[in-house]
């Protein structure tokens, strides 16, 4: 790491196969790798990570190819991800933590604990990808014909300068529609990182990745009997517009050990909407739960019958 990145809080670079990785770590206390969604970056959690870092050692980092993290020709599939995870852990010297994952960020978190089970201890997931296949048709028209083009246009100085005024002029209007615009200034801030072609190169291959035109390829519905020996919690707001917050209903099925919080008057990002409401959660789910000790028997049992050794009941906590 540089040496003039030493207060807490001041984002840190680290180099890992040649392609430096921008991340936040601060607090002290078990650790709580924060992963952010598509599009996004590590800002997504400065409302929370204040709270959290009182009681807990916080690492968000940015995802490649996004916020200050390179933006090369690499591997942006979710197993890629999972490894760039591991690798930056390991340099920090950190090896096990609770994986807290928001949208496709979340689909990192599921790929993260399955293929390093060892390294994690709790799952939460956070309006996440991967528990059923509906998404918002904006995300899957980044991979139509000329949507590149059509980004160069729009994201030219003048024309972002008014796209991202007025999306946030109606992110702050209350009333009837305030479910579909409450988000629009996350969506904003998306607008003004995609006048970088770079980024744009990194969310167009990340998507195509991760879905199609009928929606989500991966799941996690063939590899949930997994979670049978690790806490998982799932939040969601229950007007999100990008992942339809029905999603969270499937948790019973897929991880019927998980929680389940479905937040009110909250969208998309409902650390950003209720962040002392979130962090409250998240602080209870970690000390309500024993981490997850990974044994590598069971595992192969597991995975030899394909079915979870004892499942449990779904334990509901909408706070509506």
């Amino acid at each position: 790491m540089p040496k003039d990145a030493t207060a807490p809080g001041d984002v840190q670079f680290v180099t890992v196969h040649g392609k430096r990785r921008a991340f936040v770590k601060t607090g002290s206390g078990p650790v709580l790798l924060l992963l952010h969604g598509l599009a996004c970056d590590r800002t997504t959690w400065d409302r929370v990570i204040p709270i959290l870092a009182k009681k807990y050692t916080v690492i968000a980092p940015d995802l490649l190819g996004h916020g200050l993290s390179d933006k090369p020709r690499a591997d942006y599939t979710l197993g890629g991800y999972a490894n760039g995870m591991r690798d930056l852990l390991t340099i920090l010297g950190i090896d096990k933590v609770t994986v807290v994952g928001h949208s496709f960020g979340g689909g990192v978190a599921m790929q993260f604990a399955y293929q390093f089970p060892e390294r994690t201890q709790r799952l939460m997931l956070v309006s996440s990808g991967g528990l059923g296949s509906e998404v918002t048709p904006l995300i899957k028209l980044i991979q139509a014909p000329g949507w590149e083009g059509l980004m160069r246009v729009l994201t030219m100085p003048g024309i972002r300068h008014l796209e991202t005024t007025t999306l946030r002029a109606l992110s702050s209007r209350g009333g009837p529609l305030r479910k579909y615009t409450r988000d629009l200034h996350e969506a904003a801030t998306i607008v003004e990182s995609w006048r970088d072609r770079h980024t744009r190169f990194a969310v167009r291959h990340l998507v195509r990745a991760v879905i199609d035109w009928r929606g989500q390829i991966v799941t996690m519905s063939d590899r949930a009997y997994l979670s049978e020996s690790m806490p998982m919690a799932v939040v969601w707001g229950r007007d999100d517009q990008v992942i339809p917050v029905r999603h969270s209903s499937n948790v019973a099925a897929l991880a019927p050990n998980a929680s389940v919080t479905v937040l009110p008057d909250s969208g998309h990002f409902p650390h950003r909407d209720h962040p002392e409401e979130f962090a409250r959660l998240l602080d209870t789910f970690v000390s309500s739960s024993a981490p997850s000790v990974y044994n590598r028997a069971k595992f192969r049992r597991m995975l030899r019958r394909g079915t979870a050794e004892a499942p449990t009941t779904l334990v509901s906590a909408d706070t509506a």
